[in-house]
């Protein structure tokens, strides 16, 4: 699904994109200048192989996202630290977002709840 960027203003642009068991879930609303803010919320079972066993698990997820997009380069003038994401073509591509944000959270250290619990044990 990708969202022409100025089309967006201050009146919440709702998405709710499905991808296997994960959902995807929020709106898109002008924030100021070029800055557009992203707030939904991740939330479902993701495949994932556990990182002490390597058996494939389902990976319970439940995130609150919440960045900027930038239409064109973000330059900061106030020095105030966002999370900005920038788009150079004048869209949001959701899907495309959708899948960072679970590339991201594969790439973190997780493990099966059957390594969980061994190691707990060995302590």
């Amino acid at each position: 699904m990708k969202v022409v960027l100025r089309k967006v203003n201050k009146t919440p642009l709702d998405f709710d994109i499905k991808f296997n068991e994960i959902t995807f879930k929020g709106y898109l609303q002008y924030h100021t200048g070029k800055l557009i803010l992203l707030k939904a919320n991740l939330e479902g079972l993701l495949p994932k192989s556990c990182d002490i066993c390597a058996e494939e698990f389902m990976m319970p997820v439940k995130e609150e996202i919440e960045f900027f997009i930038s239409d064109g380069i973000y330059e900061d003038e106030n020095n105030i630290e966002f999370d900005v994401v920038e788009s150079f073509d004048g869209n949001a591509d959701i899907d495309e977002l959708l899948n960072s944000e679970i590339e991201l959270i594969k790439s973190d250290y997780h493990s099966c709840d059957e390594c969980k619990h061994s190691n707990l044990n060995l302590k």
